[in-house]
């Protein structure tokens, strides 16, 4: 009993974030290729790899971005670029690069 409430409690604490679609993400994720590479693999240290990444895990970085609740670092820059992005938005580019080998 004990562990059908902890999982009770678990599915019911994680956010819900909608599947992405893989080939939509592709073309969204444009104008994030600049720092994040091409195939979701940087050369430069200052920006983190997303290929591979857990797509509820991007999906969740992206909604904190855009809603402020990430700061320092390259936080001001990220809010810029997912101001315009919807939610189904976010979830097709956490999608792509999930898609993608680390």
């Amino acid at each position: 009993m004990k562990n059908f409430i902890a999982a009770l409690l678990v599915v019911t604490a994680v956010p819900a974030f909608a599947e992405g679609d893989v080939n939509a993400g592709a073309q969204k994720a444009a104008s994030c290729m600049a720092c994040h590479g091409a195939e979701g693999k940087t050369a430069v240290p200052l920006y983190p790899n997303l290929a591979g990444q857990n797509s509820a895990y991007l999906n969740h970085a992206l909604q904190a971005y855009k809603k402020g609740e990430r700061s320092g670092g390259q936080a001001e820059v990220m809010k810029a670029f997912v101001a315009g992005l919807s939610d189904e938005d976010m979830a097709d580019i956490a999608a792509y690069y999930n898609s993608l080998k680390p």
